[in-house]
């Protein structure tokens, strides 16, 4: 059972943000200080990339632990648990498809999790490395 009333867990649902997170910023400063210019949140493109780096033909995803379940912090909550199995499963199969589109594409595809932002400069030349090879 869910400890708030719908009307709040709406409203506390509604403030989480779908761009310029705290991790996306934290990411995109270390590229821009690389070097890299890119386009940020472009819905242009399949999957609406958090990064677009058309000179190298790279999209990149910024995937939080909660929203994506990553398999060292993702987790599900206690309640409504059909709920969050149906759409967490239906995150990953979307990350799939987003995936083997720009492959396809013959695009560059990077994810990155939101637990290794913690290092935001070494991910950065981890990117650099990737997308210069």
């Amino acid at each position: 059972m869910d400890m708030f009333t719908k009307k709040k867990r709406s409203e506390i649902m509604s403030k989480i943000r779908s761009a310029d997170t705290k991790i996306e910023v934290i990411f995109r400063k270390a590229l821009w200080k690389k070097g890299f210019r890119y386009r940020k949140n472009s819905t242009k493109y399949f999957g609406k990339p958090d990064l677009v780096l058309l000179k190298y033909k790279t999209v990149i995803f910024i995937d939080s632990c909660f929203w994506h379940n990553c398999p060292k912090h993702g987790y599900l909550p206690k309640s409504n648990l059909k709920y969050w199995r149906k759409k967490i499963a239906g995150n990953k199969e979307r990350d799939k498809e987003v995936n083997r589109h720009y492959k396809k594409e013959g695009w560059k595809v990077i994810r990155v999790w939101e637990h290794n932002l913690l290092n935001a400069e070494k991910i950065s030349h981890e990117v650099n490395k990737t997308i210069k090879s």
